[in-house]
């Protein structure tokens, strides 16, 4: 978990780079296959992961002494449920 942490927390353009990676996917998925559900997950997923990218650029920009992040407690659970369901549903899909 800490080494997760050190991966995201105060790093935006990591989270930047997992966003990119979510919207390849749903681009992928939009233009090359016929199939057209299971894809609005990873544009979610995205977005999710994008706003979140945005909001660590605003807390090191604004708050770079910002020791504890409760903000955090809430973030995270979201972006693991999407990025379950996007696993899952890139699983189902394949």
């Amino acid at each position: 978990m800490e080494m997760l942490a050190r991966f995201l927390v105060g790093q935006p353009f990591n989270i930047f780079v997992v966003a990119c990676l979510f919207f390849a996917r749903y681009l992928y998925l939009k233009l090359y296959k016929t199939q057209k559900k299971g894809h609005v997950i990873f544009l979610v997923s995205g977005l999710a992961w994008l706003f979140y990218a945005l909001w660590e650029w605003l807390i090191k920009v604004k708050t770079p002494e910002a020791d504890i992040r409760v903000d955090l407690l809430l973030i995270w659970p979201v972006l693991l449920v999407l990025l379950i369901w996007a696993v899952i549903s890139s699983l189902k899909n394949d």
